[in-house]
């Protein structure tokens, strides 16, 4: 599943690409794509794209009138783990995995794009794969929980009304890479728990999936099995380095390229890497294995050189 880094360059690029360009028709594809009943996604229709913005692994598309503060009708788009936004050149009637598709007209009005460029005609929701997980929510406004930032988020986002009080981002914590030391620490002492699945629970800090809890695991030098409430002020001061640290190297990556990488492209230390040696100390990369996925680390660099018992009933290292 596309993490925080993929997400947020994503939209960068996006942004770049389509800012300025007025909607023409939305276009549900599925009968599963729209999660919300109200506004109807048509009240955006003659408006411009504003911005395309992320909270945690979500996309925002928010559309208003040209020079408004804020946008008026809010798109919320989840990709989940086999879902992509990209630009639809082709408008087939029936695009393959199409999920939904946002058509804009011929002009990008009040936009920085150099008027000679084309505009791109629609923008096209897909999804790999027979289950379609991936869905939009359509809010007035902003949803609850759009802001991520550190002084509790936008006014308006305290008093959500109608679709807007179940936004999917109501729930979540600060994006991770925002999040400051006394929200860190406050969020690992709320549940004890194993530090590889707080920082996969968007709840604590939103963003993080398997393979940056993975690589934050390691490059804090901590094991991915110790309780959150058992770690130190040196260990919390760590992790935070670790997050903000490995965020900011997967986001360069990701801003070098033209589109979203896959999972398999981005680099890792330990992610998917059971059975190679370790690039800070050699050792070999252990695995606890899953039915989904699999915790990866190192065990000279992580665990005191204790190996992990490879499965979920066993006694595992605090």
């Amino acid at each position: 599943m596309p993490e925080l880094p993929e997400v947020r360059a994503h939209a960068e690029r996006l942004e770049r690409a389509f800012e300025g360009s007025v909607l023409e028709r939305f276009e549900p594809l599925t009968f599963t794509a729209l999660k919300t009943a109200s506004p109807d996604p048509s009240t955006a229709v003659g408006t411009q794209l504003l911005m395309v913005d992320t909270r945690g692994k979500f996309l925002l598309l928010g559309f208003g009138g040209h020079g408004a503060d804020g946008p008026s009708v809010t798109f919320l788009v989840h990709l989940m783990q086999g879902g992509r936004l990209v630009p639809d050149t082709k408008l087939s009637r029936r695009p393959r995995n199409g999920i939904a598709r946002w058509r804009f007209g011929a002009e990008r009005a009040g936009s920085n794009a150099d008027p000679d460029d084309a505009p791109t005609p629609a923008l096209l929701l897909t999804e790999a794969g027979k289950e379609h997980k991936a869905g939009i929510w359509v809010f007035e406004g902003r949803p609850a929980g759009a802001d991520s930032r550190a002084d509790g988020g936008h006014p308006d986002d305290q008093h959500p009304t109608g679709d807007a009080a179940s936004s999917p981002l109501a729930d979540l914590g600060p994006d991770a890479d925002r999040v400051d030391s006394e929200q860190l620490a406050a969020a690992l002492g709320a549940k004890n728990q194993r530090l590889h699945g707080f920082l996969r629970d968007q709840r604590g800090i939103a963003g993080i999936g398997r393979m940056l809890a993975n690589e934050i695991c390691h490059r804090a030098r901590l094991s991915p099995f110790a309780m959150t409430r058992k770690l130190d002020a040196t260990q919390r001061a760590a992790l935070l380095d670790a997050v903000r640290s490995c965020i900011a190297d997967a986001l360069e990556f990701e801003r070098s390229r033209d589109s979203m990488s896959r999972s398999a492209d981005r680099p890792a230390r330990v992610h998917r890497r059971k059975g190679a040696a370790c690039p800070e100390c050699g050792d070999t990369i252990r695995a606890v294995e899953y039915a989904a996925y699999e915790v990866d680390y190192c065990p000279t660099c992580q665990t005191g050189g204790k190996v992990l018992a490879d499965n979920t009933t066993s006694r595992f290292l605090r």
